[in-house]
């Protein structure tokens, strides 16, 4: 019956596009509309409001030659004052935007090192979201937000690097475990000397006690016999 009445429904967070004799007429917000076909109008289609993601997947060489895979996640939605723009100007919304992702990743990426590239990953995705910002504002969307998710070397160089970490903790481990003997060896020198100090202090006065005992009797001996 809707049909026949020309009713139509459009949900939330859903706009549509209307035409008469197919001219674009109008967009039509969420709710109940009468659309008499009999007069020419239709519905050309319909346009999400919600945030998109679209998750782009870049490969490309660094300054130091090495090819690394980089993954970039962008939120994205249309605008409902520019819903016809939305609608009529592009016809591949996600194509574009990876064209644009593409560009950006391929203009930054050669011209860092890949240790610069993990640790400037967050000026890349604002290089990236200025770009689509500025580009996709005139197509009637907006760009919520863009993040690099992950940066992923070549396999080779991912296994070269884990080793070389593994051996620079295994290097950090041998000295920790050289200076905590050398530590121990010092600490037991040391006690060893003292050990031996100590013994020859009482060595010592062990001694002086014996000659101060034999002084004390030749005096005795000599006093009480006269001319001794």
């Amino acid at each position: 019956m809707g049909g026949v009445l020309g009713l139509i429904q459009i949900d939330q967070s859903t706009v549509a596009i209307k035409e008469t004799f197919g001219k674009f007429d109008a967009i039509l917000q969420p709710g109940c509309h009468c659309l008499p076909w009999c007069l020419g109008q239709q519905i050309a289609g319909y346009l999400s409001l919600r945030v998109q993601q679209l998750d782009v997947r870049c490969e490309t060489k660094t300054k130091d030659n090495v090819f690394v895979n980089v993954v970039a996640s962008v939120q994205y939605r249309a605008l409902a004052d520019k819903a016809s723009d939305a609608f009529y100007r592009l016809s591949n919304t996600r194509e574009q935007i990876q064209s644009y992702v593409f560009d950006v990743i391929r203009a930054s990426v050669p011209k860092m090192n890949l240790d610069d590239v993990f640790e400037q990953k967050n000026e890349i995705a604002r290089a990236v979201e200025d770009e689509l910002e500025k580009a996709m504002s005139a197509y009637g969307y907006e760009i919520v937000q863009t993040l690099i998710v992950d940066i992923e070397p070549d396999e080779h160089v991912k296994r070269a690097m884990n080793e070389i970490n593994a051996a620079a903790r295994m290097r950090l481990a041998a000295t920790e475990k050289a200076e905590a003997e050398k530590i121990l060896q010092i600490k037991r020198a040391e006690g060893e000397a003292e050990s031996k100090y100590l013994a020859g202090v009482g060595i010592a006065r062990q001694r002086q006690a014996i000659v101060d005992g034999l002084r004390d009797s030749v005096l005795a001996f000599s006093e009480n016999v006269p001319g001794t």
